[in-house]
């Protein structure tokens, strides 16, 4: 099967010793695509997932401000975001969003620099990639007032009824190993009653590992736990699980380029 791995932290430090062949153990498990996050640690560098897209063909970018760096961005931040839009493989805006759990930026910040973002992606046509953790509501009631295009909302751990508030704002819920967790049974039931055409797979890697790996350092190969038990929770197959999220990710993120060929 085939897989895309809407979301990776390849940056990070826990891959320094071994970044290349972790990419090559997602090629071999056939990850054919990654999304690598541009939000590294925060301002002012925004292209930490662009020079992996531009090394590898097969990795694509997101830049952003993660809402811990929201107090790290002045103007020029958010003239640059404009300007690396134009990127070619720059395909979303994220991981954005609200965080009032660790509070590492006030929330008022948070919450300005979330809405600045929000049309800067809405100027460039682009997707975003949503982050909200203990902020469910005030990520809503934004996105409600600023927001008119799709999105994700990333490592979707809520249960259904907030996956039905974000599945009625047209969003794609993109499940992690999260989902493969033994008490995870309300994150499987918004899994369960996502339309198919709303589903993505994520690694988060190198956080939140899926069963068998709990635990471990996460890498896109592990996907492949994420598309067995999604397949399991819904009633499916594997490779139907890949085929399809597959074919969403392309939809959402690479259809205009899809197009333009």
């Amino acid at each position: 099967m085939t897989l895309v791995d809407s979301h990776v932290h390849l940056d990070d430090s826990k891959f320094d010793a071994d970044r290349d062949q972790t990419i090559q153990r997602a090629l071999a498990a056939g990850v054919e695509c990654m999304m690598a996050i541009g939000t590294g640690n925060g301002p002012p560098d925004l292209e930490t997932g662009i020079r992996f897209a531009d090394r590898y063909s097969f990795i694509y970018a997101t830049i952003g401000v993660h809402p811990h760096d929201a107090s790290k961005a002045a103007p020029e931040t958010f003239t640059n975001l404009r300007q690396l839009t134009a990127h070619p493989k720059v395909l979303a805006i994220g991981e954005i969003g609200l965080d009032y759990h660790y509070d590492l930026s006030p929330r008022d910040v948070q919450r300005a620099v979330f809405e600045r973002q929000l049309e800067i992606a809405a100027a460039a046509s682009k997707p975003i990639v949503i982050h909200t953790r203990e902020a469910w509501d005030d990520t809503l009631a934004i996105l409600r007032s600023h927001w008119q295009g799709g999105g994700i909302m990333h490592c979707f751990t809520g249960d259904a009824r907030q996956a039905r508030q974000a599945l009625d704002l047209g969003f794609h819920l993109s499940f992690g190993g999260v989902l493969t967790f033994p008490k995870a049974d309300a994150v499987r039931e918004a899994a369960r009653i996502t339309p198919p055409d709303r589903l993505l797979v994520e690694t988060d890697c190198p956080y939140l590992a899926p069963v068998p790996h709990r635990g471990k350092r996460n890498e896109p190969a592990f996907v492949v736990e994420t598309v067995r038990r999604l397949a399991e929770v819904r009633g499916s197959t594997p490779d139907e699980i890949a085929s399809q999220t597959t074919c969403n990710f392309r939809e959402l993120c690479l259809r205009d380029r899809t197009a333009s060929r």
